[in-house]
């Protein structure tokens, strides 16, 4: 018999045993409706989406023993970097109807994508054509937020986080920053690039709590988190 068996760090991520393997899943807050081909299983009258760790970073850390998961219901997100909509959809399955996501992307066509495929679907997303270096730039972000996550492959990336944070992270609030160390130092150590923006972070007033690396799912990636 197939359950849907609840995450002990999260109310609303889950994990399912599906041809004989367990894997993370969300309860789709849109029922019959898929965002990147996603397999959905049914269990007692509730859909559930798989949620691939090749595809996102942030069900990889989960899988790699992420600690702190503050993503919940009713959260409050600033997403830099939304893409298609993959780890979007998945944290808008979290946050559900009660919270919001600002989903900042720059290209416009990506933009384009991203609301096809998923913004115009689900409510609790708005969605931001903008360049994440100029958050006094947005429109659509009210009040502070709970979470930034940050999934920029630049080399300022770090800085273009703390920059976000510094207008629309409220105290106590946390950073999920994803470390692509070749997008920032190609010729350094993974190791050594992510001990060096876990420095800027700390030396911008950020508590560290936590790296993971994101092998095998993303080669040379970290997730950092932090509390402001």
């Amino acid at each position: 018999m197939v359950k849907a068996i609840l995450d002990e760090r999260s109310s609303r991520v889950y994990w399912i045993l599906d041809d004989k393997r367990k894997k993370i899943c969300t309860g789709n807050l849109t029922p019959g409706i898929t965002v990147y081909g996603e397999k959905t299983i049914e269990i007692d009258g509730v859909e559930y989406r798989l949620w691939d760790p090749f595809r996102s970073k942030l069900a990889a850390a989960l899988i790699n023993d992420l600690k702190q998961f503050p993503f919940k219901e009713g959260s409050r997100v600033l997403y830099l970097g939304a893409s298609t909509g993959t780890t979007v959809s998945h944290i808008s399955d979290i946050v559900g109807e009660g919270g919001v996501i600002f989903a900042v992307e720059f290209a416009p066509r990506v933009a384009n994508e991203f609301i096809d495929r998923c913004a115009k679907y689900r409510k609790n997303i708005v969605t931001i054509v903008e360049d994440a270096r100029k958050p006094e730039k947005y429109v659509g972000v009210f009040g502070k937020v709970d979470i930034v996550y940050c999934d920029i492959a630049q080399p300022d990336q770090t800085e273009i986080a703390i920059k976000n944070c510094n207008f629309y992270l409220k105290d106590s609030g946390y950073l999920f920053l994803i470390v692509k160390s070749r997008s920032i130092n190609v010729a350094k150590e993974p190791s050594k690039v992510f001990d060096e923006e876990e420095k800027k972070l700390e030396n911008a007033g950020f508590q560290h709590v936590q790296t993971i690396w994101l092998a095998p799912f993303d080669k040379d990636h970290a997730l950092i988190v932090a509390k402001k």
